[in-house]
This record gives structure tokens, sequence and C-alpha cells, in this order.
């Protein structure tokens, strides 16, 4: 027996409507709803050798049909093997990022946002791993009596900030003058190349030293803070508006799951090497999401760094919507951190 074109047609009618409503798909429904061209009769046979090919699972004798995880594959793959995706998520993506975004870490939180709210499954977005981001520039700013504002610029096009403590008698001329002394000093250095050379700067330049102490402290937690992926996760509790996720202990494995972020993030990341994943269901290698899809796509920074942005949803969840919106997603981040859009975090420093 062989997947012809008329099964095909019916297979994607059934995943179409169960994708839809969640119900049991039944050949009466395909024959009212779709404009097959075939009787009832002629779409049970059909349906009955689309079960025995495993394209189909029957929950109840008396039930209608549901797509197997072996059906959505089918239905994934050609998706993505025709390029047929719709593009209705463009202007819905770029207005969420309208706003100005300084650190990388409110990116990745606010992109977690976007895509939960897009799509109302739960998203997951990983910061970029590889090389140490360099510094290419550093600024200390006054804001108030025995204070400054510590902006640091890297090659990832990404500003972080921090108040640090200073001398009192420090005003803005001479943090200026330190500012450019420090970034003639470090630019190029990774955070932990700028831990080691910062105890020579702390003794040649005298008088300077509680700044030079601030800033090695700054650096030392952003060294260790770049060691691992920044997680966000947005939406978590869409999935248990879904029946699929209706049984309490289902739903409680899954929220705990999200709560594990190495692990979480180690099931995300998979083949991030891929522009596109899609795992669906068993695929996933992770029992609590058995009944689950998770779909990635990457972004890439400046500095060549590579991050990951994903959605998990239900097996029959609106894989060509969350493609497309993924796929603009991905695209836009790479655009704030390459500085090639308006919003990028680079361009707004003051």
């Amino acid at each position: 027996m062989q997947m012809d074109e008329r099964k095909r047609r019916i297979l994607r009618a059934i995943i179409d409507d169960y994708i839809l409503t969640g119900i049991p798909v039944g050949s009466r429904t395909i024959s009212k709803k779709y404009e097959t061209g075939l009787s009832s009769a002629t779409i049970r046979n059909e349906m009955s050798d689309l079960e025995e090919l495993g394209f189909l699972d029957q929950p109840h004798v008396s039930a209608g049909r549901v797509p197997s995880a072996k059906a959505y594959r089918l239905y994934v793959d050609s998706l993505l093997q025709s390029g047929v995706i719709p593009d209705d998520s463009a202007e819905s993506v770029l207005g969420h990022f309208s706003g100005r975004i300084h650190q990388m870490e409110d990116v990745i939180d606010h992109a977690a946002r976007v895509l939960s709210s897009l799509t109302q499954y739960t998203a997951v977005v990983l910061s970029p791993n590889g090389l140490e981001p360099r510094l290419q520039t550093i600024q200390l700013v006054p804001v108030s009596i025995g204070s400054a504002l510590v902006v640091i610029v890297t090659d990832q096009g990404v500003i972080r900030d921090s108040v640090i403590r200073i001398s009192p008698e420090m005003d803005g001329d001479t943090l200026y003058a330190i500012s450019r002394t420090l970034t003639n000093e470090l630019k190029g250095c990774t955070l932990s190349d700028a831990c080691k050379v910062l105890p020579e700067l702390i003794r040649r330049m005298e008088g300077n030293d509680e700044v030079l102490r601030g800033l090695y402290g700054y650096f030392t937690e952003g060294q260790q803070a770049s060691r691992s992926p920044h997680v966000a996760v947005g939406g978590t509790s869409n999935m248990l508006s879904y029946p699929e996720y209706s049984d309490v202990d289902k739903a409680r494995s899954f929220l705990s799951l999200m709560e594990t972020r190495d692990k979480l993030a180690e099931i995300v990341r998979g083949n991030g090497e891929l522009a596109f994943t899609v795992r669906i269901g068993p695929e996933t290698g992770v029992p609590e999401m058995a009944d689950c899809s998770i779909i990635t796509a990457t972004y890439s920074t400046r500095g060549g760094q590579q991050g990951t942005i994903g959605v998990i949803g239900p097996t029959r969840m609106r894989y060509s919507r969350v493609i497309s919106i993924l796929n603009m997603m991905g695209h836009q981040l790479t655009d704030m951190f390459n500085g090639e859009d308006e919003n990028n975090p680079s361009r707004n420093q003051e």
C-alpha cells in the first residue's frame, strides 16, 4: 500500500481540522468541510488505509481519527520543502520591537514574551554561546555623589550597564578621562582578559583605585555569567489551556521541566547549527514532552555567536504560523545584534 496524492489530501485535511479543533476527525467532517470531491464512504476507506500506514490513530472505537507523530512529520516536511510559509507575522513581530532595549538579557526576555504572546504557546529564548564578547567602549557617567554608571559596549552590539561606587570628589571630567584610558587599554579584550589586566591598571592609575576595583568586581561577575546562556521562558502556563495537558500529573511534570533552566537549554538548543528544527512528540527524546512539538530557529550576533529561539506547543500546533513567526523573529534579533536595525542597542547609547 502506497501513500498516493489522494491519501495526502485527506491526511492534510484531517491535520488541518484537528489543529483547529482538537477533536478527533471523522469522514463526514472531511466530506462536509473540505472540497475533496469524495464521498464519506471513500474517505472512510482511505482513512482506514492511513491508519494502517501509521499516519492516523483512533483514540476510541467510536471516535474519529487523530494524526500520529508520523503524520505531523510528513506535514511539516511538506511545508518546509515547498517553502509555502505564510509571512503574516512580519508586522506583528516588528511592532513588538519598536522600543529601545539596551541589555542582551532584556532583549532575550522581551523576545520570549513576544513569542509566547504571538503564538499562545510556550517560548524559550537562549542567549548566544561561543566566544566571550569583546569590549569596544567603556564609559563612566556620574549619576550621584559617590556613584557612577558604567556603560559597556561589546562587539555583539550589546550595552551592559551597572552602578559602581566612586570617590565623592570625582567629577564628570575625571570620569571621562578614566573612560578614555580604559577604552584604549581594554578595547578588544574579553571580560576574562580585562580581569587579568585590571590589577596592573590599578597599580598604574593611582588615585582611581575605587573606580577600578568596582570595575573589577563587575567584570568578574560578567565573566561568570557569560559562561552559561541566559534562558528566558515565556507563556509557560499557555500549555495548560490545551486538553493535552488537562491531566494534573502531566501538567505538573511539564511545569517542573520548565523550571529546570539548564536541562531546558540543552533540549531547546538541539541541532542549533540548523536554520530550523522541528521535533515532534517522541522525537524530542523527553518523556515530559511526549505530546509536544518543539520548533527552533537561530539568530546570530556581530561577533559570530549564535543564539536559539524556540516554541513548545502541543503536537497539533499551528506549524506554518509558528515557523513564520520564528523566521521573522530570528531575522529581527540578528538585525538588532548586528546593527542593521534602528532599534539596535549599540545605536541607542547616550
